[in-house]
């Protein structure tokens, strides 16, 4: 199901969250050499630049619902959304670089219109299943998931003009370690899969892994990846907005990238979180392109 053409979209949006410089991100994965790494593995890379995202409305929370840059998000994700659907008419799979995790509102409403039944996977150490009522912030950037399964603020579900994107069922949550009470809640109630790291600790990778693709594949006509470089531990991974200890190691990244390799599900991905200003000399975004990599096919042999 890949496809030998590859959309780069850049989406310098910082404003699902409050710490700023991950909207350099798009910026510091090129820097890494993304093109370059791809082409080498013989795909013709249209890289379409960045989507625009305005930022004087920073900091602003709507006055309803309390969550923060409302308006600036939500058009922003309308515009990726439109981006994605076109990368997919002209068949080509979109690779989408953030900037903060919000923007997988726009992203999933851009692909889902593509598939019946599309499946996703979530790669983090957050479920990103908050509401306006559930979230501690407002932070946008912690609700992309529940938004896409049309929960949250009208907005943002109806990003796109359908909602939802995609359905409990289809979700595979990997690398969960920091989940609030209200996301504990949705999860059980939806009855979402997730292997938090304790069951990547007691099963291994590969179990996780054969699980999750056998569990999508046989209920999903696509799959979507969505990786918040979050999701690796911070060791491997320093530049993010929200690390938290134990995570993923980068191996076990690496080996989890290559099977989906293998196993040819996905259809469109992003990576999201990387802030160059947190990070130590691009490390972050080298191992989000050394990750891209493995997931679009390179081998060692």
């Amino acid at each position: 199901m890949m496809r030998k053409e590859i959309s780069i979209i850049g989406v310098p949006m910082d404003l699902g969250q409050t710490r700023r410089g991950v909207d350099m991100g798009p910026s510091a994965i090129r820097y890494a050499g993304v093109s370059e790494r791809l082409e080498s593995l013989n795909y013709v890379v249209h890289d379409e630049g960045d989507i625009r995202v305005e930022i004087k409305e920073r900091a602003q929370s709507d006055t309803e619902s309390n969550l923060k840059n409302l308006k600036a998000v939500a058009d922003g994700n309308e515009k990726l959304g439109q981006k994605v659907d076109e990368a997919i008419r002209s068949n080509r799979f979109p690779l989408v670089l953030g900037g903060d995790h919000s923007i997988a509102i726009g992203t999933l409403a851009g692909v889902s219109k593509h598939y019946k039944n599309l499946g996703v996977i979530w790669y983090d150490a957050h479920g990103d299943l908050n509401t306006a009522e559930t979230s501690p912030s407002g932070n946008i950037h912690g609700m992309p998931l529940a938004v896409s399964l049309g929960i949250g603020h009208p907005t943002l579900t109806n990003i796109g003009g359908y909602c939802p994107k995609v359905k409990p069922e289809n979700i595979v949550i990997i690398g969960a370690r920091s989940l609030d009470e209200g996301e504990r809640i949705l999860i059980k109630e939806k009855g979402i899969k997730v292997y938090t790291m304790h069951e990547v600790d007691r099963l291994g990778m590969t179990k996780v892994m054969e699980e999750t693709i056998s569990y999508l594949k046989e209920r999903t006509d696509g799959v979507h990846l969505s990786l918040d470089l979050d999701g690796l531990d911070p060791e491997a991974a320093p530049g993010v907005g929200t690390p938290v200890a134990g995570g993923l190691s980068y191996r076990e990244s690496h080996l989890a990238m290559e099977m989906l390799s293998e196993s040819n599900i996905i259809t469109s991905a992003e990576f999201v979180e990387i802030n160059p200003i947190l990070d130590e000399k691009n490390k972050t975004a080298d191992v989000a392109v050394a990750l891209m990599s493995s997931l679009l096919g390179d081998t060692l042999l």
